[in-house]
């Protein structure tokens, strides 16, 4: 059996200002989720499913996964902020989804393996799957192993204005010891730095580990987080802008000695369309790896240029 790779594609990206996840940005039009699912056969994975919004299916449908046929055995699950757990109801004022670790809980229908968690609008590099894959090759029949991708700050930022970020603190074994989402990461004056709950500034080394929502988990994952979704909800559920997010869930069960989580190196560089001004620069880097031949002119042979 082969790791199963988990697409979050849901978000609307507000700051982008449109539908990132289906913007060509490829040489012959592909998007950076179609050299999601290029690195991640490469480095071992055997299905792609992918959480989206129903309103958008047909449109995913016909200028996204058509490409994959005959390539990779394909999926598609939908998250929408009605989807609670039993004895819940969405408060009718609500219209987002809970946020990443609730996108995460919609897999759990589909995915009985071993599996990787990313975003679909972030460009992860070809080694970070090759590490991830082989990791999560070596989890099955595991509980309460998890691991993931620790990229170096330096390597994740955007040039055209801040980041956010989960913050990560190891011990001496390599294994994640917290894990905290911090916003308006920058590099200020050559310095990286935040402004942390005191107002405080906190300037991070380039290498410090941080978390892109590269995750690999067992399919246990998906029972702990429900239960741990029901508390949250519990709290939070008439706070229209609560979001449950990933590492949340994660820093409850490592900080609670409930599951490890191995932090895995890489020097793969980042880059995304976090913004709409980044779009060219992300374009201009795919070309150079394009023309380095990382990747082949063309990823797909059954997909059509816009």
């Amino acid at each position: 059996m082969k790791p199963t790779l988990f697409v979050l594609a849901a978000g609307m990206g507000s700051r982008y200002g449109g539908l990132k996840q289906l913007d060509g940005l490829g040489p012959n039009g592909e998007t950076i989720m179609d050299y999601s699912v290029f690195d991640a056969i490469r480095g071992g994975f055997g299905k792609v499913v992918f959480v989206i919004r129903k309103d958008f299916e047909a449109d995913f449908r016909a200028k996204i996964l058509s490409k994959y046929e005959n390539h990779i055995p394909v999926e598609v699950v939908f998250q929408s902020p009605d989807k609670l757990p039993s004895g819940f109801i969405c408060p009718p004022e609500r219209t987002k989804p809970w946020g990443t670790n609730h996108a995460v809980l919609m897999g759990k229908g589909v995915i009985n393996e071993p599996f990787a968690v990313i975003n679909a609008d972030d460009f992860y590099g070809r080694n970070s799957y090759v590490v991830l894959g082989k990791e999560l090759s070596n989890t099955f029949g595991k509980k309460n192993e998890y691991c993931m991708v620790g990229f170096r700050v330096g390597n994740t930022l955007s040039e055209s204005g801040s980041v956010a970020r989960g913050v990560c603190e190891t011990d001496e074994n390599g294994y994640l010891t917290t894990v905290v989402e911090r916003t308006a990461i920058e590099r200020i004056d050559g310095n990286i730095q935040f402004i942390d709950e005191n107002g405080q500034k906190v300037v991070l080394n380039e290498n410090t580990p941080v978390s892109m929502n590269m995750w690999g988990f067992t399919p246990d994952y998906f029972d702990c987080s429900e239960a741990y979704f029901r508390e949250f909800l519990k709290d939070n559920i008439q706070d229209l802008k609560s979001e449950y997010f990933i590492p949340l869930m994660v820093n409850e069960l490592v900080t609670g000695k409930m599951a490890t989580v191995k932090v895995l190196d890489t020097a793969s560089k980042w880059f995304g369309v976090t913004y709409s001004n980044d779009r060219q620069g992300v374009v201009d880097k795919i070309r150079e790896l394009v023309d380095k031949g990382e990747y082949p002119e063309k990823l797909f042979k059954n997909q059509v240029k816009p």
